[in-house]
């Protein structure tokens, strides 16, 4: 698969909810950078990570546009680039962010991915964290 189709095979799994192709695209040691979080290393982290946030939230991506290196030389490690909007549901309250009660948000956010022989070995993921407050204060 080319960096644009690990790309969209995995947002198309976030879509679907099916963790394990997600999870199958990812290497042993992922980097994981989370937005306003620390770095984690692991698959079992986000494994972990997934199911905190499949607790928490029901997101579905939309407008999802990826761009990629057209040239291909650049290829230890592909770097992707990916755009989209969330279309959330605030299931259950998240640490110490506002309390949960079913809210609804529709917030952009983008991602990066670096991808070294066909695995992703980094997601980061950026949304701007005060709007996302902001729309769940409701």
């Amino acid at each position: 698969m080319t960096p644009y189709d690990i790309a969209l095979t995995y947002y198309n799994a976030f879509n679907q909810k099916d963790w394990a192709t997600m999870l199958s695209l990812l290497s042993d040691d992922v980097r994981h950078d989370s937005n306003q979080g620390a770095t984690h290393v692991g698959k079992d982290h986000f494994t972990q990570f997934l199911q905190h946030m499949d607790d928490c939230y029901d997101e579905t991506l939309t407008d999802l546009v990826i761009l990629t290196e057209p040239t291909g030389t650049r290829n230890s490690p592909e770097r992707v680039a990916c755009e989209f909007v969330v279309n959330g549901i605030y299931k259950k309250t998240d640490g110490d962010l506002p309390a949960a009660h079913g809210q609804t948000y529709v917030l952009p956010a983008g991602s990066f991915l670096d991808i070294t022989n066909g695995q992703i070995t980094r997601v980061t993921t950026y949304y701007n964290l005060p709007l996302w407050e902001s729309l769940v204060k409701q």
